[in-house]
């Protein structure tokens, strides 16, 4: 089968692309022809060796997918061939990855795509929309009416977080660093999109919830400020952490902690498969009422591995702004 795969960590032109042998799926494995693959900015992390992570030899590239059941494995169940399936977490622990026509993947990691979505869109939304869906509603408890802020609204884990935030009845605060990104933030339903660049966005909040601050507060950013959030945060609120590994940022304990607030980090990769799993029956849910739809600003054939990840890396790391949401890689057609 053709696949992406590196031999050693490194820049995007370690990326190889090449034939490797089809897997065979084991118990409770299932072999997955794949549609759709999509780039996420932890695999740019693992692959250019600033994750550490013990790798097999060669190591296919890629967390999410989504595709077709080609075979199974010894006691599978509910996962019958033909079926079309979504899914993330692979690459990881010793798991290889999605950058091929083929992967095996562990049945409890699978979720059926609903009727009439995409594959594309389905692979999309994998980890974007389960790490958005963990942090709103198992970290940040989020309620109908509620206020929530998220930087970056038409970034993967932002336009999902948007997206998800409405479908439940809350309020959305968003930021974005364009006219163009502003526009395409408030057709995913944002009630209020600042330009971080021009905007005054912490009188602009203030102003929006009349004084009594923002609920959820979710951040994305790679350095998160806390002297600039925590003062607009309402009482009891929450804040969410899944960026910034380096980040050591000041913080004001004081008005942390006389408001009630309440921090929480987390990284999806620790949440097991039955801790998933609720999130991605609610992301079907939504998906099949067209509720949630992914932004995908560029695809890529699984030939282009290279650039695809290039691209991932210039706008996570060196912020250059030039994608507005996601990138798909089509390992077949």
């Amino acid at each position: 089968m053709r696949a992406a795969y590196i031999e050693k960590t490194g820049e995007p032109e370690v990326i190889q692309y090449g034939e490797l042998p089809k897997p065979v799926p084991g118990p409770g494995e299932v072999l997955v022809r794949v549609a759709a693959a999509a780039v996420n900015p932890i695999d740019t992390y693992i692959r250019s060796g600033m994750v550490s992570a013990k790798l097999p030899r060669p190591y296919i590239i890629g967390c999410d997918l989504a595709g077709t059941v080609e075979t199974v494995g010894e006691g599978v169940t509910g996962c019958e061939v033909g079926l079309r399936v979504w899914g993330s977490n692979q690459g990881l622990m010793g798991r290889q990855g999605t950058f091929a026509e083929y992967a095996v993947v562990g049945q409890e990691w699978l979720y059926p795509i609903p009727d009439g979505v995409g594959e594309g869109r389905a692979a999309a939304l994998a980890l974007v929309g389960i790490t958005a869906h963990l942090g709103l509603f198992r970290c940040g408890t989020l309620r109908s009416g509620e206020t929530v802020f998220v930087s970056g609204g038409t970034g993967g884990v932002g336009s999902t977080v948007v997206q998800m935030a409405k479908a439940v009845d809350a309020k959305v605060i968003t930021t974005t660093g364009s006219a163009e990104k502003q526009k395409i933030a408030r057709e995913l339903g944002a009630d209020l999109v600042l330009n971080y660049k021009t905007d005054d966005v912490g009188a602009s909040i203030r102003e929006f919830t009349e004084g009594t601050g923002v609920d959820v507060w979710y951040e994305t950013s790679r350095e998160p400020n806390f002297e600039r959030t925590i003062p607009l945060m309402a009482r009891r609120g929450r804040m969410i952490v899944m960026a910034g590994r380096e980040a050591q940022p000041r913080f004001p304990v004081g008005p942390f902690y006389v408001n009630d607030l309440s921090l929480h980090g987390f990284a999806m990769f620790n949440a097991n498969a039955d801790e998933q799993r609720p999130c991605a029956e609610a992301i079907n849910g939504w998906m099949a009422s067209g509720r949630l739809k992914p932004l995908i600003g560029r695809t890529f054939a699984l030939s282009e591995a290279v650039a695809a990840h290039r691209l991932q890396q210039e706008n996570t790391l060196e912020k250059k702004g030039t994608l507005i949401g996601k990138i798909v890689v089509k390992p077949i057609g």
